[in-house]
């Protein structure tokens, strides 16, 4: 039975101005050193600067990988409830029907594109953004729209999700950031106490 192999990070840590720092360089290439022994395929990104320079450096990483930009990867809203939770209301006001319908198209594309098996054995890494990663993994626990909300990911953290025919989707990992040295992890996220 074939499996596409989904290798999904968000990118590494960026400026204001979107553009990867010296710590998101750093990440990138420790991400593409975790996943240089692999036979990866081709290396998808997002058309914005940040994830298409991290993918670039993890395309130094794997040989013979196509480095290839997907629309679908774009950074959005993938889903806002029609009840929106308390603690998210500031961060979905604004937001309008219009804004929200555009987001859930870009969602659909995206599991379309991604979030199904191949017809042969694939190995593809996908440098995305917070939300698709959280969005993508959402989709592959089967869990409803608005578990996006709350599944924080790291900057070059790597999840993993196999996909096969006539099964669920597997989640091998989520946010795994053990090939970050603990002064590179964490990034991306609010200020709290970390393990």
């Amino acid at each position: 039975m074939a499996t596409r192999h989904l290798y999904i990070a968000r990118h590494g840590a960026a400026d204001p101005f979107g553009e990867l720092t010296e710590v998101g360089r750093r990440q990138s290439e420790l991400l593409g050193e975790r996943l240089a022994g692999l036979p990866i395929g081709t290396v998808w990104h997002s058309p914005l600067p940040r994830a298409a320079r991290c993918a670039q450096i993890v395309g130094t990483h794997l040989p013979g990988a196509d480095v290839r930009e997907a629309a679908e990867l774009v950074d959005h809203v993938p889903h806002v409830p029609a009840d929106v939770p308390a603690g998210w209301a500031g961060f979905f006001d604004g937001y309008d029907a219009a804004e929200a319908a555009a987001g859930a198209r870009v969602a659909d594309t995206l599991t379309e594109r991604f979030a199904r098996p191949a017809a042969v054995e694939t190995h593809e890494v996908v440098i995305t953004h917070a939300y698709p990663v959280a969005w993508l993994v959402r989709d592959a626990l089967d869990a409803p729209a608005s578990r996006w909300l709350g599944l924080n990911c790291g900057n070059a953290a790597l999840s993993v999700i196999e996909y096969r025919d006539a099964t669920a989707p597997t989640l091998v990992s989520y946010n795994d950031m053990g090939h970050l040295p603990s002064d590179l992890r964490w990034t991306g996220f609010g200020a709290a106490t970390r393990p």
